[in-house]
């Protein structure tokens, strides 16, 4: 009777995790279906899938403060490696639960649904070489050389810039992320009425910027979005000429994870 008893109890063992582990599958099987999407697999794909999973299994996080308390801190994937401690600290740091990989990894499917979408917009107006997203470890960076935007040493769109602008609002309507636009310069000095500086001719074209997207979109959410203007504090390339300088000159749109902000905090 006993044995009756213990087989009949061995066959109602405790399943539900299996639950949660299929989800798992299902949200990486996504997420090589979208990145397949995307073209064939050369380096830079690949590039971009070690990059999802790195962030979605748990892996180091740039420090992100607040946007409306202080200069967001964007560390990109590819910057110097931290420092010893930094890594000693996300080594002991706790491993994700099943519910926030499963989170992670849904918002890394949604950001590269976008990167896509920008990609292909690209490819059929030919802005390789004004527009360029790329996927990092704070979330999604939207990058426009300022000559598709604005006259040099303004901060009045062009008019033909209302069709890019206008396409970038349809992508951010519906996301639940903070985004943050940044203004940036060369480090060529201003000295005008309207812009004394540097810091006034980003921070004008950040903010006017984001105006625009409001203006076509309604549907965006003033209160997910944050403009700041970082003059020429925040090269990409050292201003040793005019290309280069051309290089810093622009304006950027951050789609932060979630994801990142929720682990921060």
């Amino acid at each position: 009777m006993g044995r009756k008893h213990a087989e009949h109890h061995e066959e109602h063992a405790d399943e539900t995790w299996l639950v949660p582990y299929a989800d798992l599958l299902t949200l990486l099987l996504a997420l090589f279906i979208v990145l397949f999407a995307m073209g064939k697999t050369d380096e830079k794909k690949l590039g971009e899938m070690g990059r999802s999973f790195h962030i979605a299994f748990g892996g180091g996080a740039a420090t992100l403060m607040p946007y409306n308390q202080t200069a967001p801190q964007l560390v990109p994937i590819d910057s110097p490696p931290p420092s010893e401690n930094r890594m000693n600290k996300e080594v002991m740091s706790p491993p994700q639960s099943i519910g926030e990989t499963q989170a992670a990894l849904r918002e890394t499917v949604q950001l590269l649904q976008v990167k896509e979408a920008v990609d292909r917009y690209i490819k059929l107006q030919g802005l390789g070489g004004e527009l360029e997203a790329q996927l990092m470890e704070d979330g999604l960076r939207i990058r426009i050389k300022d000559s598709a935007l604005f006259a040099s040493g303004q901060a009045e769109l062009f008019p033909e810039a209302r069709k890019l602008g206008g396409e970038i609002a349809k992508l951010l309507s519906g996301l639940p992320q903070q985004i943050v636009v940044a203004g940036h310069t060369d480090n060529v000095p201003i000295n005008t009425a309207l812009f004394p500086s540097n810091w006034e001719l980003s921070g004008m074209r950040a903010v006017n910027f984001m105006r625009f997207l409001f203006s076509v979109e309604p549907a965006l959410k003033p209160a997910n979005f944050s403009a700041v203007g970082y003059g020429e504090y925040r090269p990409v390339a050292p201003n040793a000429n005019d290309e280069a300088r051309a290089k810093n000159r622009r304006v950027e749109v951050w789609i932060i994870r979630s994801q990142r902000q929720s682990q921060t905090r």
